[in-house]
């Protein structure tokens, strides 16, 4: 089971609350929620890693990442503006590994959209 660790907000975001979900989704590898909430043509770019184009390439990687589900989540900052997103915080692997990480989205267009790009920064710490 993921621990969940969120930074308390004043939680009247509807964005806000969607890349909660969203980041909770990827850390328990829920490819369902994950298909269902991206658009077809998803762009999401490791920088220093790879480059991923179209959703079956983004589940794709998201299925190899699955192997190793995260033990906690800790997010430490969701902001959001109009068609846009950013998140930041780390992941503690079950096998002990820990990342910090921040992710940049786009959406398709501005209330309940799709997510269009995500520009991830993963570091190992």
């Amino acid at each position: 089971m993921t621990k969940i660790i969120i930074a308390s907000d004043c939680g009247n975001s509807p964005k806000r609350e969607f890349l909660k979900k969203l980041n909770i989704a990827f850390a328990k590898g829920d490819m369902a929620f994950l298909d269902a909430y991206v658009t077809d043509s998803i762009r999401w770019e490791i920088i220093g890693n790879k480059t991923l184009e179209g959703k079956e390439a983004f589940l794709k990687e998201l299925d190899t990442m699955k192997v190793s589900i995260a033990s906690e989540l800790v997010l430490d900052k969701i902001l959001t503006h109009g068609k846009e997103g950013a998140v930041n915080g780390t992941l503690k692997m079950q096998d002990g590994k820990k990342y910090a990480f921040s992710d940049f989205y786009e959406f398709s267009s501005g209330r309940d959209a799709k997510v269009k790009s995500i520009i991830s920064y993963v570091i190992k710490i």
